[in-house]
């Protein structure tokens, strides 16, 4: 079946008409994905909060409202921009001390089917706490427990399931039944009614009042590593214990007037994107009055595209177990070297694009305030409602980040990405990840905050739009409505289409003509929410693909 990481970014960005209005006439934008998300950081924000405030009540929010990727019991990435500095925090989950490199391969070394998927074995141990108590504690402003009140809220009083809260996984119920206990807790769970989740209020108001002990050392705590038990999953109390967060350097890489602020390993989301981006501008030529998202269009991208995969496959992985060689992938001379390669006349054959030098569910939000701090946050559970394990007693769902690894080399996970020794398992190792919360800062100013779900088509929908912006001049709102296209190396000349928006037919038949291999699957490729602000105007976007909301108001 199709699997997508669903991807939402919540984007708040505060700018003013005037220097002396600065503390008086703010205005704020919000791009959520679901309401609750919005009506959550609108509330922070009103009440005092700065950017960091705002990121993680909502994160806490969406935990219960957006329960196929908002999450406790996963992890992600944070990218800030605070006080006219950058920083990028890592709390992606880690593998537990029991996990080896072959823990997912048969007797005869192939890969078990669904066993790095559904699961007690598929779940690493979680970061996103310890990462929203990090950041809260060295930038929020409001006290902690105030920042989790609205999601304790919601998971009491309960929130009205929306329409396609199973959009991407609608038969898991059957995929599970028998192998989890998802059904337990989500099986009752209809579109227009209120869903109501008293065992993750609990858990919330414990999180409340004491903070990641409770959840890596307390009472949550005992409960997981009970459910891993009851499993036969990896997780121990040893491991949540040893678990950190760490704040690692974000990769800053020059695109036309501006600075892209993006992730930085065991993330390939930031280099993927400088790269894309960098290679379609060196060649700038080739696009000369080329039509957006024609056949000679959508040819470059995938060219540009295979050879940033091909890097991907073998380079990346977490930086604390292998040398990511992250400084020669951006270096100008091998971007130089790199774009020279592309064929602008003809398909590239897959087996000689290769490494140059001699690794769906997400959530994404970003906050800009009106001190010109800024926020975008990407957290995950991998695919929709991550293993369908529930932790029984404390209400929330578990990852299945460990399919993010390589359980074999050149074996594709569940998004059709291969990789390599570097992203092999490893106890206590991060996966790899193609999340790319970014911003573009130009004059010291953030001007764009955007990202979105989609697994390994996040880099490239993300730079998709990005162009849609600045290299064709469209409105934000066009930008993101726009045909979305994707290409990953493998399978070989496949470009994978949206139901949404697919390409014009006469493009689609001249692409195959060429000898590319057409696909449209069965969900949207990503839910980009952005905001970007210029000559002080500020524009919210929520992607028309799904349910978000965007809104832009004073206080």
């Amino acid at each position: 079946m199709p699997y997508q990481k669903v991807f939402v970014l919540v984007l708040i960005l505060l700018s003013f008409t005037t220097v002396a209005a600065e503390k008086l006439n703010a205005t704020a934008a919000v791009a959520s994905p679901d309401q609750y998300g919005a009506t959550t950081a609108e509330q922070i924000l009103r009440q005092g909060g700065n950017a960091v405030d705002a990121a993680v009540a909502m994160a806490f929010t969406l935990a219960v409202t957006y329960p196929e990727a908002g999450n406790i019991g996963g992890g992600g990435f944070m990218t800030l921009w605070f006080d006219g500095k950058a920083y990028f925090l890592d709390y992606r989950e880690t593998a537990p001390a029991a996990a080896h490199r072959d823990m997912y391969l048969d007797a005869e070394k192939q890969v078990i089917e669904n066993l790095s998927l559904i699961g007690h074995q598929a779940s690493g141990v979680p970061g996103t706490v310890m990462g929203l108590w990090q950041v809260h504690q060295r930038f929020g402003r409001l006290p902690w427990a105030e920042l989790v009140k609205p999601a304790i809220h919601y998971a009491q009083s309960g929130f009205t399931v929306a329409e396609n809260q199973y959009q991407y996984r609608a038969d898991l119920l059957s995929q599970l039944q028998g192998k989890t206990n998802f059904a337990d807790y989500f099986g009752a769970m209809q579109a227009g009614k209120n869903f109501r989740q008293p065992e993750l209020a609990n858990t919330l108001s414990r999180i409340a009042e004491h903070g990641p002990t409770d959840f890596y050392q307390g009472e949550t705590a005992k409960l997981l590593v009970a459910q891993m038990q009851r499993g036969g999953g990896l997780i121990s109390m040893a491991d949540l214990a040893s678990y950190k967060a760490g704040w690692r350097e974000p990769v800053i890489t020059p695109w036309h007037d501006f600075q892209l602020v993006t992730t930085a390993p065991p993330s390939s989301g930031g280099i993927a994107l400088s790269q894309l981006l960098s290679l379609k501008q060196r060649r700038a030529a080739d696009f000369v009055d080329v039509a957006l998202n024609s056949a000679q269009y959508v040819h470059l991208m995938a060219e540009i595209a295979k050879r940033v995969y091909a890097d991907r496959a073998d380079y990346l992985g977490d930086p604390d177990f292998t040398n990511v060689p992250q400084q020669q992938l951006l270096d100008s001379a091998y971007l130089d070297k790199r774009a020279a390669e592309i064929n602008n006349k003809a398909i590239s054959a897959t087996s000689a694009v290769k490494p140059g030098l001699e690794g769906y569910h997400t959530t994404h939000f970003s906050v800009l305030d009106k001190h010109g701090n800024a926020v975008s946050n990407t957290y995950t559970l991998n695919l929709d409602f991550g293993s369908g394990v529930v932790v029984e007693g404390a209400g929330f769902l578990l990852n299945n980040e460990m399919d993010d690894f390589s359980a074999k080399a050149g074996v594709p996970n569940a998004f059709g990405v291969v990789g390599s020794d570097a992203n092999a398992i490893a106890p206590g190792k991060r996966m790899l990840s193609s999340m790319a919360p970014s911003l573009l800062v130009k004059d010291d100013k953030v001007e764009l905050v955007i990202g979105t779900p989609g697994g390994s088509t996040i880099f490239t929908s993300i730079f998709q739009v990005m162009t849609n912006l600045y290299d064709y001049g469209m409105p934000l709102s066009e930008a993101v409505a726009a045909p979305r296209f994707h290409h990953q190396l493998l399978p070989q000349d496949q470009i994978t289409m949206e139901p949404y928006a697919p390409l014009a037919a006469n493009v689609q038949t001249e692409l195959t003509t060429r000898g590319y291999n057409l696909v449209t699957q069965s969900w949207n490729l990503g839910d980009i929410q952005a905001i970007q602000s210029t000559n002080s105007t500020v524009t919210a976007v929520a992607d028309p693909r799904s349910r978000g909301v965007a809104k832009v108001f004073s206080y």
